[in-house]
């Protein structure tokens, strides 16, 4: 899928440079383009003339030649390439990319790319966990560029930890990935609602009922889907999530019962219904208008069911309309995914555990099952979860 593609490829001043000689043999040898990016301290860690005798391209390290004069432009490098990839991004070029700023050709070449740009972070953990360096990150991922999560462990300080770049071959596996999907989209025109994020309910009017979710694969789906073409609604709870995509519109609701009415106007005209929001359950049976003072008392509060939204759009539900659900389990894991797929009336379900780390609320990764209406069974590995949006649309688009 990377064949005839445009890679700019970005190298910053990170001792995992030399894993950059490997990535550019895997993607010229896969018949992409390569033109390489280099900055300054980079040079210091891995030649300019191994990088160019691999990518058969000369190395842009300034603004012009400073031998003839020859202006190396950052607005035809960015129209030029079908994906920007920096690869290894220290956390000092991400802070700079986070905040615009441009005092190199790596920088201005950024901030001029038309196309897709994915980052694979490489520094030391304690960098890596950096409050400002994870804010810069999120920044990022909310600026549209695709983040190929660090890895675990041995670093060049001697320590273990996280922050180690990702390895060539997943690199590679990761732009194959969207391309493949990209340029293979069978859902391309289809009109898509995705629920996303929580709901929250309220008890007065400052305290509410709500649950962890944070919105990202619900978020990460409506990417994959629109940059493949389909026309994406979100109906999104109260998240931190932001997507700025011409092919996407954001409904924004914060009760179940909001998001309910929401998805009753959008799912009658909608080809898909993508399930992933985390419906609050239950809601208090009596709403204070003033705000409830403390008691020395034990306090307590009656609960009622909320609306289910999923067995709603189940009993209107057409048969050219497909719908996907989320099961989020701890226990009979596979079982009562299998309960739920049915009695909501969904053509697939994706389910995840509590028990698997990395999985479950907040994380950017997540290990999935989908089990489809024929009881289809597909296990998948721990990934990032534009990773697993993408597996869960190719499932999509084999039943729809």
């Amino acid at each position: 899928m990377l064949k005839e593609k445009n890679i700019l490829l970005g190298v910053t001043g990170s001792i995992a440079a030399y894993k950059a000689a490997i990535l550019v043999r895997l993607l010229v040898k896969n018949g992409a383009s390569v033109k390489i990016i280099m900055t300054p301290l980079a040079k210091e860690f891995i030649t300019p003339l191994t990088l160019a005798t691999l990518s058969k391209n000369p190395i842009l390290v300034d603004f012009f030649n400073p031998e003839n004069g020859d202006w190396n432009s950052h607005v035809d490098l960015g129209l030029w390439a079908d994906a920007y990839l920096i690869a290894p991004a220290t956390a000092n070029t991400m802070a700079k990319m986070a905040h615009g700023i441009a005092d190199n050709l790596l920088l201005t070449s950024y901030l001029s790319a038309r196309c897709p740009v994915f980052v694979a972070p490489a520094m030391d953990l304690d960098m890596f966990s950096h409050k400002t360096t994870q804010q810069n990150i999120e920044t990022l991922k909310d600026h549209g560029v695709a983040v190929i999560e660090a890895q675990t462990g041995e670093l060049a300080s001697g320590l273990e930890g996280k922050g180690r770049m990702e390895e060539p071959e997943k690199i590679f596996s990761f732009l194959e990935e969207y391309f493949n999907h990209s340029q293979n989209s069978k859902l391309a025109k289809k009109k898509v609602l995705i629920t996303a994020g929580p709901t929250i309910e309220y008890i007065d009017p400052v305290r509410y009922i709500t649950n962890h979710s944070s919105g990202k694969m619900g978020y990460a789906l409506a990417e994959v889907l629109a940059d493949g073409g389909a026309d994406v609604t979100i109906v999104s709870g109260p998240t931190t999530q932001v997507l700025n995509h011409p092919n996407v519109n954001v409904v924004n609701v914060r009760t179940t019962e909001e998001m309910f009415k929401a998805c009753l106007k959008i799912f009658p005209d909608s080809d898909v219904a993508i399930l992933a929001a985390a419906v609050s359950d239950f809601q208090p049976v009596n709403y204070a208008n003033q705000k409830l003072k403390n008691k020395e008392n034990e306090f307590s509060i009656n609960l009622k069911p909320t609306t289910d939204i999923a067995k709603e759009l189940g009993v209107l539900k057409k048969e050219n309309q497909t719908i996907v659900g989320f099961a989020l389990e701890t226990e009979n894991e596979k079982d009562n995914a299998r309960k739920k797929l049915e009695s909501k009336k969904f053509d697939m379900i994706v389910l995840n555990s509590l028990n698997d780390k990395g999985a479950g609320f907040g994380y950017d990764t997540n290990k999935i099952t989908i089990i489809d209406k024929n009881n289809n069974i597909d296990n998948f590995e721990l990934k990032d979860k534009k990773l697993v949006a993408i597996d869960i649309v190719k499932k999509l688009a084999q039943i729809i």
